[in-house]
């Protein structure tokens, strides 16, 4: 038999070299976080851990045990079955649940038995997350980051494709926590990560980049959706250099459009975001929005949600947030074509090469 313990801060250095991660958990723990490219293999499914909870709770932790043990040993039977059969003798896997318990050594130990060379998590996923907290601010200011800044449709994520299309490093947010940041930025059909699978994400995405080379990332406030930043990272930001990205407002007006279809073709999914503006705007403004919506002046709607709502509150908010706005460098692009786009991200890594230590301008 050949198992291998491992420490949090072992697996999070080697989590690479492994085969395979496999997490033994159930599928409910498994959707609310996991190591980055685990695989659910559980060892107990949502249900079976249910049952095998209440015979502990309310006959005894011997039959539990026994029913249990017989769950586990079908499931290991099935995984096997599925997963293992072609595998070569020279896999190597990493294996967890919750705390490094039953379910992972049971699956550890037949994957053992048949000559793999199994790692085990001391600790299991608790471990990795207190290591993970521990070590996500360290990864957070190891970097120099050039923040873009810029009015509501002035196409900010555009440009980090952009920039990422030329090789910049580039850190999308909006991308990792599913949601356009703004009070309408929930994507219909899309659910948010929760917060811890949102900071794993955020964790093994800050590792992949070179500290050597610029991060580019859009300004975002304390919050992106529901998500909370962590602070070590906003911190950072704010601290960070950046640039003001304009485009005219006929542009913003159809970039917001294009990028917010559901705008005009899920009428009333609209109105009912335009309520969370009530107590802002006032009742008669977001009536008179939704009824424009219903009549088809969307565009009319769009326009005078930049003049009312969101450019009255960017520059505040901006100069509030980011201590370097006020000496940006202005990025003019004159439409939001991905010729301009690239045009755009091209000057702006000409003007802003990293200088000095990252650390310095912490």
């Amino acid at each position: 038999m050949s198992l291998h313990p491992l420490s949090a801060s072992q697996a999070m250095a080697q989590l690479a070299t492994f085969d395979a991660v496999i997490d033994a958990r159930s599928e409910l723990e498994f959707a609310e976080d996991h190591l980055p490219g685990a695989q659910n293999w559980p060892s107990l499914n949502n249900e079976e851990r249910v049952r095998v909870g209440t015979l502990y709770k309310q006959v005894s932790p011997f039959e539990a045990q026994k029913l249990g043990a017989a769950l586990v040993a079908a499931n290991i039977a099935r995984h096997i079955q599925t997963h293992v059969l072609e595998l070569p003798k020279n896999w190597r896997p990493l294996i967890y649940c919750w705390r490094g318990g039953k379910r992972s050594h049971s699956l550890a130990l037949v994957l053992g038995q048949i000559g793999f060379k199994v790692h085990l998590l001391e600790g299991g996923y608790k471990a990795f997350r207190t290591q993970l907290l521990a070590d996500l601010p360290r990864q957070a200011t190891a970097l120099h980051y050039q923040v873009v800044c810029g009015p509501t449709g002035s196409g900010k994520t555009r440009l980090l494709h952009a920039l990422a299309q030329l090789g910049a490093q580039v850190l999308d947010l909006e991308a990792l926590a599913c949601h356009r940041s703004s009070v309408l930025g929930a994507l219909p059909g899309l659910s948010q990560p929760g917060q811890k699978h949102f900071e794993t994400l955020l964790w093994q995405t800050l590792r992949s980049f070179d500290p050597a080379r610029p991060v580019y990332v859009e300004a975002e406030s304390r919050k992106v959706g529901n998500l909370r930043m962590p602070e070590a990272l906003m911190e950072r930001l704010r601290h960070s250099p950046c640039t003001d990205l304009q485009l005219p407002l006929e542009e913003r007006i159809d970039l917001l459009l294009e990028d917010y279809p559901w705008f005009r073709t899920d009428p009333e999914l609209l109105c009912a975001r335009l309520e969370v503006l009530t107590e802002l705007r006032g009742k008669q403004q977001i009536q008179t929005w939704q009824q424009a919506v219903r009549s088809g002046a969307v565009r009319d709607v769009v326009r005078g949600l930049l003049a009312q709502h969101y450019d009255p509150r960017y520059g505040q908010s901006m100069q509030r947030q980011f201590l370097a706005y006020a000496t940006a460098h202005t990025l003019v692009v004159p439409n939001r074509s991905p010729l301009s786009l690239k045009a755009a991200a091209t000057e702006l890594l000409k003007n802003h090469p990293i200088q000095g230590n990252p650390e310095a301008s912490a």
